[in-house]
């Protein structure tokens, strides 16, 4: 399991091919407030720190919480013994009831060695609510090879000191898994002020949109959930088709059994390559099975998630084959996945492939 989960553990500018990771979240809830049920996401940044990334989630209708510790763990592919481990908080200082806030833990040390990251949930304060004064919104979004993004905060009631502007990327998965967030730092805002901000870095290739909000001493905003426009994505190369369950011997199955081992496949066609001089496209083909929630009210639960590297010489049609071994009875979709050695989607999703486990 810690293998296939490696494949969601990526950085945009350096792919964590390299690095295989196993995510383990504990989401023993702590009172009201927990770590959501999401597989929280692990990349290695350009300098060479591990960084973890997921959400806490205050359950609490009535009280706001403050000094949420996280502890990270970083291990090695080989022991069980972690090779280092930080506390670290959420984004938001002050979480408000029903509440949500992104987190963000960077290792101590740029350590190569590092191949998993769990993350546990060790307490927090309640805390006097902050008002919600500020509201932020965007005024302009492109994206080529950076974000380029502009945005206002309007600050009414009262001065501000420490004001921070807040863009929490996220995913298409579902539920979505928070990517990266990143900060821009305003300082003190005067009253009845409207503030000016932007944004221009590099950002995670497999981020489709993102949070943003605002907090200062005294106040915070609302979420404001901003779509990366859809034409700005990538066009896609590749067409995923035929996704089928089979034995070991080739046999097509509509229902498996638990503990017995199968093969997800499925055929990719190919249009054109992505590098014309060598006539290569390097790419990752991703499995993940989902079982079918028990009431109409409830999400669906990551089972699996696998993936597979390999490389399309020109065009054509190729096949992809990944074992699972269902672990569970119920109901189980299929959602296959391409992307290329940046983490850029170059297949739309393939089709959705129900299967039964008795």
């Amino acid at each position: 399991m810690k293998l296939f989960l490696s494949a969601f553990l990526i950085l945009l500018l350096i792919p964590l091919s390299q690095v295989s990771t196993a995510q383990k979240t504990d989401n023993a809830p702590t009172l009201s407030v927990s770590l959501t049920n999401e597989v929280p996401f692990v990349y290695r940044d350009s300098e060479g720190y591990t960084v973890v990334v997921g959400v806490v989630e205050n359950k609490n209708s009535l009280t706001s919480v403050t000094n949420v510790k996280i502890q990270a763990n970083f291990f090695d592919e080989f022991g069980s013994d972690p090779l280092e481990v930080i506390q670290g908080t959420t984004t938001l200082e002050v979480i408000p009831p029903n509440g949500k806030s992104p987190y963000s833990i960077r290792s101590p040390t740029p350590d190569a060695n590092i191949t998993e990251a769990s993350v546990l949930l060790l307490g927090f304060e309640p805390s006097d609510k902050k008002q919600k004064g500020l509201i932020v919104y965007s005024s302009e979004i492109f994206l080529d090879n950076t974000l380029q993004f502009s945005g206002v905060l309007q600050n009414g009631g009262a001065p501000n000191t420490d004001t921070n502007v807040y863009l929490a990327f996220y995913d298409n998965f579902e539920p979505p898994r928070m990517l990266e967030v990143s900060t821009i730092e305003l300082g003190k805002v005067d009253l009845n002020t409207n503030v000016d901000f932007e944004l221009n870095e590099k950002i995670n290739s497999q981020a489709v949109g993102f949070w943003l909000f605002a907090e200062s001493n005294i106040f915070y905003s609302d979420f404001v959930d901003v779509k990366i426009p859809q034409s700005q994505i990538p066009n896609k190369l590749v067409t995923i088709s035929n996704v089928s369950v089979e034995d070991p011997n080739g046999n097509t199955l509509s229902d498996l059994k638990v503990g017995s081992i199968v093969n997800i496949k499925s055929h990719t066609l190919i249009e054109f390559a992505a590098d014309p001089k060598s006539n290569e496209t390097a790419y990752t083909y991703y499995v993940q099975i989902k079982k079918s929630p028990s009431s109409r009210d409830a999400l669906p639960t990551v089972e699996y998630i696998g993936k597979f590297d390999g490389r399309f010489i020109g065009t054509g049609q190729e096949t992809q084959t990944i074992d699972w071994t269902p672990e569970q009875p119920g109901l189980f979709f299929i959602e296959t996945f391409v992307w290329d050695r940046n983490n850029v989607p170059i297949a739309d999703q393939g089709p959705f492939t129900l299967i039964l486990v008795n």
